[in-house]
């Protein structure tokens, strides 16, 4: 069958292609092939531009030109070379070389790829179209959802809720609050996952500039690798790795974006516990079904599709994290067809934002049903009257309070008024007691 939406054995690249199409620009065979060219034509400018040859400015705004005009027909003549040599860098360099000939630079062909290694260009290409997308995609959908966390959970600072620990009735709080767990817990993560960097490997065959340093000894190769991956890529270069790079960074990177997607785990399912709860309503939208069969239901399924493609790439991601610092000596393949695989959580990351953005704009809150259950846990104001009573020093308000309340689900705003008026207490302080209601016991926060 020829490939089509319908066809592709991934959903990525099927169902959900319209949504992901421009994370093909960071994790397609396509956009490895570009970056691949971007790397060695910027290192052969840059050897020439340590006065290793002589290259016009002419030539250099060519060569750079060729790669922003780089198309699919050119990674089509990569493809057939590939075809011919059976390795994917290779024919990178064999393409360069043939574009020479248009340049008018023939004679500078063998400075292409000038004692590198395949991996020092995989290892700059995909440490940098990581490294873009993390940046241009990732962290501003990441930052962009938390925005829209903060603004709900200003609009809502001052509507109280049942909390529930353990399932059960629980000391009231703030909707806008427990919305802010979520935008603190991200804040942290973000701020976290700043400090991991970027890094590459680019130090010939198997690290120690062996084919560099034989052809010229005079030169400080260290140096020259640090300038060229550090401030004409801008990674940090290793100074110290076998064939390939240690994957160390790339494995914080992905702990990290798993930890955040563990946090949006756990949001979505209590978005998901509140829609059950009545406390949000959705809006509906004209056409849309909810269910084959049961005509009135409106089903949190953003929620749910977000909380699947979470899970998903997480399972990708602690794979990548635990194998890819793996490598049998100086260097063995697997991390190879690994890290062709990249672009697939990151897509289910992304599926996901989407999805929970998506769900946040659908959300209508029921103060009704919010009030309606404060109303019926008078109860949980048991805590707020035995710690006024022992500020007190009431003997032994715990108690009172707990042989009263627990397991009691009669327990209404008569009740605990009646208990009040049976206290052996002031008339000032049964009036401070009576005071406090489900609905007002919601304590103090941060300013946000």
């Amino acid at each position: 069958m020829e490939l089509s939406n319908l066809t592709a054995i991934s959903p990525i690249d099927g169902r959900y292609r319209k949504q992901v199409l421009h994370m093909a620009e960071y994790f397609s065979e396509f956009a490895l092939i570009k970056y691949r060219v971007y790397v060695e034509i910027e290192y052969f400018i840059f050897l020439s531009e340590k006065k290793f040859f002589k290259l016009s400015s002419k030539a250099k705004a060519a060569l750079r030109q060729m790669v922003v005009d780089f198309n699919l027909d050119d990674a089509e003549k990569i493809k057939s070379i590939e075809a011919i040599t059976n390795h994917d860098v290779k024919a990178v360099e064999y393409f360069i070389k043939d574009c020479f000939d248009s340049i008018k630079i023939t004679p500078l062909k063998e400075w292409v790829h000038f004692g590198l290694t395949s991996q020092d260009i995989n290892n700059t290409s995909i440490p940098l179209s990581w490294k873009n997308c993390l940046e241009i995609e990732y962290l501003p959908a990441i930052i962009n959802l938390q925005s829209q966390l903060h603004q709900l959970a200003i609009n809502w600072k001052a509507i109280p809720m049942l909390a529930k620990t353990h399932g059960q009735p629980a000391s009231p709080t703030i909707l806008g609050k427990e919305l802010m767990v979520f935008v603190e817990r991200l804040t942290n993560q973000v701020t976290l996952f700043s400090h991991i960097p970027y890094s590459a490997k680019f130090g010939g065959a198997t690290g120690n500039f062996n084919a560099h340093f034989i052809a010229f000894p005079s030169n400080d190769w260290v140096a020259i690798a640090d300038d060229f991956v550090e401030n004409s890529l801008g990674l940090q270069r290793m100074k110290f790795t076998t064939q390939i790079e240690h994957y160390d960074s790339l494995a914080a990177h992905c702990d990290a974006i798993s930890r955040i997607n563990t946090i949006l785990i756990d949001f979505c399912r209590d978005i998901w516990t509140y829609i059950s709860m009545e406390y949000f309503k959705q809006k509906t939208k004209e056409g849309e079904v909810g269910s084959s069969a049961m005509p009135h239901k409106v089903n949190p399924i953003d929620f749910e599709n977000a909380e699947g493609n979470l899970g998903l790439a997480n399972a990708l991601l602690g794979y990548f994290s635990s194998k890819l610092p793996i490598s049998r000596l100086q260097r063995d393949l697997t991390d190879s067809t690994v890290l062709r695989n990249l672009g697939v959580p990151m897509a289910h990351t992304i599926l996901a934002i989407k999805s929970i953005e998506k769900g946040l704009s659908k959300l209508l809150l029921n103060e009704d049903k919010l009030k309606s259950d404060l109303e019926q846990n008078w109860a949980v104001v048991a805590e707020a009257i035995q710690t006024i009573l022992r500020r007190e020093q009431y003997p032994n308000p715990y108690e009172a309070l707990k042989g009263l309340t627990r397991g009691n689900n009669a327990i209404n705003k008569e009740a605990i008024h009646s208990f009040i008026d049976s206290l052996d207490i002031n008339n000032n302080l049964k009036t401070e007691l009576k005071a406090i209601t489900p609905h007002n016991y919601t304590g103090v926060l941060a300013d946000y």
